[in-house]
């Protein structure tokens, strides 16, 4: 009965700067993942999956999107008090501004968390693939009669410099924080024994570092006097070390899949990491499953094609001599004859042309809505609702790390984007002449 008293808040309303130009017309937390799904269900079907049914998405950028999928996806049995509802970012007599923050996001809608049922609040990210019961979690938190408790996954020396890394006394209590260590003496300074993380019934594995997770469990009147006595805008860069100080923190050991999903690399990584033949993340689970919207669409349609180690979305149309190695294919995808894509995430189409569209289509000119015949990509993303002409090349042959933005084709951290909406003619190719490197 505890975890029905937990609120969930999921922080959805940055600008996403690091996934543009997938985030030029949506908001992170909207952004398409595996073909089928958003990245904004991950963190929700967690919350279903673990008996939390009172929600909030707080939104600002770019939110339309994503309020229309949470609208047409997550509804709940009006006899279970379940609900997921939006607070986007709105001027009220007190707040006149947008959100500064993270917790700025959270103390500008207080009013909600005041609930006389509400003893627990969830503090989660709307950018980051796994898959957790956070019933666990709270069993964790009550157990220690902490004030706050993180959720934390053990880190090699390699990948903490990219982390806050929190430093742990023996009974699991964090006694410090620091952000982004980049020297020896510093990782020294918050270095956990790994004996210690092998009797959480964790294997270390050689991981001697415990990073933070950006997923928090308060206890409510505490969550509410850190953002009543303080202006700090930043969870994990303020709150967070102020708790340490003031509160008792623990922490609660995770050790599964954990990705966030903050820039071009690591989604297109991710992605294909999901395709893959041992998928680090199964989204397959009987006891867990991702949640999404229900389409009714089509099975897809393969006519003598070959695909290898990856996923097809629903509704789709590959035509016959098309090779697709390593890849994510969308929704509603139309490929053509002899169309050749590998290590590459196509997000698919909104929308089925018809037969009127496609004459239309032809009149002005225009490839239909799909990949044309005889086109390569490699290690691209093509985003929604893209026309690709036929014997086009979507390839970053000249090893581009980045380029200026451009209508149909950008380079960010070395993959090739094709931004949504974009035509690309017939016979096209990314010369030096046509798009500059930045």
């Amino acid at each position: 009965m505890a975890v029905r008293r937990v609120l969930a808040l999921v922080l959805g309303g940055g600008r996403g700067t690091r996934l543009y130009p997938l985030t030029r017309d949506r908001s992170k937390p909207a952004v398409p993942l595996a073909g089928k799904y958003r990245i904004i269900d991950v963190p929700l079907s967690n919350c279903v999956n673990s008996g939390v049914q009172r929600i909030y998405v707080l939104t600002q950028f770019n939110s339309v999107s994503l309020h229309r999928h949470i609208r047409r996806t997550y509804t709940f049995d009006p006899f279970s008090g379940g609900f997921v509802e939006i607070l986007a970012a709105q001027q009220t007599l007190d707040n006149s501004g947008w959100y500064q923050g993270t917790a700025d996001a959270v103390r500008q809608n207080l009013r909600y968390l005041q609930q006389p049922d509400i003893k627990h609040v969830l503090i989660l990210s709307g950018d980051q693939l796994y898959r957790m019961n956070y019933a666990d979690m709270l069993a964790t938190h009550m157990d220690r009669k902490a004030d706050v408790t993180i959720a934390g996954i053990p880190v090699a020396d390699a990948a903490a410099s990219a982390l806050g890394i929190m430093r742990l006394a023996g009974d699991g209590r964090v006694e410090g924080f620091l952000e982004k260590p980049q020297t020896g003496a510093e990782l020294d300074m918050v270095r956990t024994d790994p004996a210690w993380i092998d009797a959480q019934g964790i294997p270390a594995k050689g991981r001697s570092l415990m990073a933070s997770m950006g997923i928090y469990l308060f206890d409510r009147d505490c969550l509410l006097d850190l953002l009543t006595k303080t202006d700090y805008q930043d969870f994990g860069k303020e709150v967070f070390p102020t708790a340490i100080r003031a509160k008792k923190v623990h922490l609660h050991p995770f050790d599964g899949y954990w990705e966030d999903i903050g820039t071009i690399r690591s989604y297109y990584q991710c992605n294909l990491e999901l395709a893959g033949a041992a998928p680090p993340f199964e989204l397959a689970s009987a006891e867990a499953p991702i949640y999404s919207r229900a389409r009714f669409l089509p099975p897809s349609r393969l006519d003598g094609a070959s695909v290898r180690h990856s996923l097809v979305s629903d509704g789709c149309l590959i035509g016959d001599g098309a090779v697709i190695e390593n890849s994510v294919i969308g929704l509603r995808c139309r490929i053509g004859k002899n169309v050749v894509i590998r290590n590459s995430v196509i997000l698919g189409n909104d929308f089925y042309e018809s037969a009127d569209d496609l004459a239309a289509d032809a009149s002005r000119g225009l490839p239909p809505l799909g990949i044309g015949d005889g086109t390569i990509i490699e290690g691209a993303i093509v985003d929604k609702n893209v026309r690709i002409g036929r014997r086009t090349r979507i390839v970053n042959e000249h090893g581009w790390e980045t380029t200026a933005d451009s209508d149909r084709f950008t380079v960010r951290d070395g993959v090739a984007v094709v931004p949504k909406d974009a035509i690309v003619p017939d016979g096209w190719i990314p010369e030096p002449g046509l798009v500059k490197p930045g």
